[in-house]
Formats: structure tokens, sequence, C-alpha cells
């Protein structure tokens, strides 16, 4: 028979298989939009703003709703209930990490973002001994910050109160960091090692968004060579970039809103002056300096989905059977923007972490980090950067805009599933 024949006559029996396919497996799961043949529901998410799109279609077909990627179902969470139901009241049906094919292939399934079952567990408990020892949560690391905050303020102060870009400093600071933590070693601003160090983390922050020796060889073990090298770049990028974006995010939003700048610096002198360095146990005097690190965190909303995760076992979750290892999204979004629990979420209002009484106000809702086991491992270390620095910064400096607070444009930038803050310049002029 002619080759192009054959091929006339088996195109639609392969349609009619991909079709049928997701088809009896949709009964089963969370509804949701019809998925087309090969390509599933491509059309009906824009890429370029998942985060909206999944609002748009929970509208639709509710909290807990699949999509398909391709040939692939994806079940997402939308909203506060459905995503601690599944990330804390069934944490360890949910604790999977979905299968990336880039990530497969750079990861090779080790380290602690990526990996699953055996290797995450015992990768994860290995790094927080580690972090530990290594002083996460004791003086030792916030000495490691403060001294870095000293540098930045320095390196600011080259810059003789003229427009600059900050993303480079802040960058910078931020990465040394956690230099000190793994690699036991800070880097000068301008040593070539570190710029190279920095333009690689960049590219690969860019292409994400469009252990311990005992035997090299033995794939059974968890603790090899391959598996400490990945796990310590796991946490080098993850503790790295992040951050220093919400910094970013966080003077732009100071420069937009001048009357919250100016009670953040009336806190920081009354509560630490002007020569003592901020330290952590100063933070507890600062409602209002801890509310609006809370609310820019939230506002800034930077990974809308956080890392896709899967589960590891069939689960029936509200009445749906979901199959081990489906996809699953969660929608960070729609939680840290819920408008009962915060009034006009798309606002910047610290008031939104105050009581009447000027206190500061706990949300359960405040999940920037994600929740449940595989919740982000630096979650402390990212939080006391952003207290120490932020508050060296405005310790030293006044912060002014090139231009009226009013022109100035806060939108985030949506890159898919994160969301970046355009593009400015501001000065740092000296206190």
């Amino acid at each position: 028979m002619d080759p192009i024949v054959v091929l006339v006559l088996l195109l639609p029996c392969l349609l009619l298989i991909s079709l049928w396919r997701p088809t009896s497996g949709r009964r089963k799961l969370p509804p949701g939009p019809t998925p087309l043949p090969i390509i599933g529901n491509a059309l009906q998410i824009d890429f370029k703003d998942v985060n909206k799109s999944l609002a748009e279609l929970s509208k639709v077909y509710g909290p807990v709703f699949t999509l398909y990627l391709g040939m692939k179902p994806t079940v997402v969470l939308h909203g506060y209930e459905a995503v601690k139901e599944a990330l804390v009241d069934n944490g360890e049906e949910f604790a999977g990490r979905d299968s990336i094919p880039i990530f497969e292939r750079c990861n090779k399934g080790l380290g602690i973002a990526f990996s699953n079952g055996k290797t995450w567990k015992e990768t994860r408990h290995f790094s927080l001994m580690s972090l530990r020892y290594l002083g996460m949560g004791k003086r030792s690391i916030e000495d490691r910050i403060q001294e870095e905050a000293r540098c930045l303020v320095e390196e600011l102060k080259k810059n003789n109160g003229s427009p600059c870009d900050p993303t480079f400093n802040l960058s910078s600071a931020v990465c040394n960091v956690i230099n000190t933590i793994i690699f036991h070693n800070r880097y000068d601003y301008n040593d070539p090692c570190f710029l190279d160090l920095l333009q690689r983390l960049n590219e690969i922050f860019r292409i994400l968004s469009s252990q311990w020796i005992q035997e090299k060889d033995n794939q059974e073990l968890v603790f090899t060579y391959e598996n400490l090298v990945i796990t310590a770049f796991d946490l080098w990028i993850a503790s790295s970039e992040t951050t220093s974006i919400t910094l970013k995010y966080a003077l732009l939003l100071l420069l937009k809103y001048p009357q919250v700048t100016a009670k953040l610096q009336e806190e920081i002198q009354r509560v630490i002056g002007k020569h003592n360095s901020p330290c952590m146990q100063d933070r507890s005097h600062m409602p209002y300096t801890n509310a609006v690190l809370h609310e820019i965190q939230r506002y800034v909303n930077l990974s809308t989905i956080g890392i896709p995760h899967s589960v590891t076992c069939d689960v029936k979750f509200r009445n749906y059977l979901i199959p081990k290892g489906t996809a699953i999204w969660t929608s960070l979004t729609s939680v840290l923007y819920d408008n009962k629990e915060f009034p006009h979420p798309e606002m910047f209002d610290p008031h939104h972490f105050l009581d009447e009484h000027g206190k500061f106000k706990k949300s359960d809702y405040f999940i920037p980090f994600s929740s449940g086991k595989r919740k982000c491992m630096g979650e402390a270390l990212a939080n006391m950067e952003l207290f120490l620095f932020l508050t060296t910064i405005l310790q030293h400096f006044h912060l002014k805009s090139l231009f009226s607070p009013k022109d100035l444009d806060v939108t985030p930038v949506a890159n898919g599933i994160q969301y970046l803050p355009p593009s400015y310049q501001l000065c740092f002029v000296p206190i």
C-alpha cells in the first residue's frame, strides 16, 4: 500500500486515540475545559501571564480544576481552602515534585528542589542539619548579613547620590550571603570570578522563567558527590535571585509611597538609632516595619504558582480521584490576593498586617514561600536578609526618585509564572 495512503488512514485513528485517552481519565479528575487533541488546553492559557488565566478558569470550574498541558493532566488548586487542604492537611500525598524535562536533564532527580521520595527526604533532612551547623537561625548568620549590609552601604555611597539602577548591588549583596554559607567566602563586587558567577545566575534565572561524599558511583546511595553539588546549587540559586528581586521591588514601592518610607525611617531611628547595626531582635519592637516587609512580599507575589507538585499516590480529594504522579499547580496568588483576608488586595497597604491598635497582625494567608512539606527551606534566611538589608539602607540613605511618586509605575511585569518589577533608577542620598 502507498505510504501516503497509510498515513492518511492512520491520522484520523491517532486523533481519535488522543481524544479518547484524556476523556476516560477526565471522568475521575476534577472538571475543567475540554482539551484539544495533542495540544490540550494550550490555547486557553496565556503563557505570558499564567496566573490571570487560572483566575479566569477558576470562576468557571471552581477552586479545583484540571488543565491539560499537551496530553498531560494538571490539577490546579485555587484559593486558600483548597491549597491548605492539599499541602497541609494532606501534605504527604501532595509532597511529590512534578516531572519537568529541563530540570530532569539538569538535576537528574537529585538535589532538593526537584527530587522525590527517599532522595528528597534524606537530602532535605541533611541540608537542614547542615545549614543549622553552618549557623542558620544563629547569630553567626546574622553577623554575616550585617557585614554584607555594611559593604552594600559603602558600595551605594560610591554613587555620590547620582541616579543608579540598584539591581547589580542588591544581587551582589544577597549572593554574597549564601556564598559565605556554602563556600565560606565572600567576593568583592568587582571580582571577575564573582561577576561571572552573577552573569551565569542571571542567565539561569532567565532560562527558568520563559552532599556529602561516601561513594562516587553507587547510585543507590543518596549522599553522592553529584547530589552534593546539585544540592548546593539548589540552595545557592534559591537563596540569591528571588531575595534580590524582592529587595529591588521593595525600593521601588518605597519610592512610590514616600509616606510609608517616612514612617519606616522614623521607627528605625526610634528603635535602632543612627549608629547601631540593625539586628533581628529589633524586629519584634518594630511592628510597622514588620508589616511593611510582609506587605512587600504579599504584593510582589514573585512566584505565582511556586514549583509544581505532584501526588505521591492515588489520592481521593474532594470526591475526585487524582492518579499517582498527576501534576499539581497551587495558585499562591489566589491566597496572597484573597480579598476577604486582604481588603483591596491590588493595593499596596501595610495595614493589611496591622490591627486597629497598630500592632503586627499575622495571617495564615501569608504564604509567599508556599506551604506544607515542600515549603521553601530558605524562608528564614530570606526574611533575615530582607529585614537587615532594608533597614540598613534606610538607616543610611534617603531614597530619591527621578520622577514624582504619582508618575512611578509599580505594576509588575508578568513573565509566565513570575511577576517581576519594572526597570527603574533612584538616588541613594546619604543621611
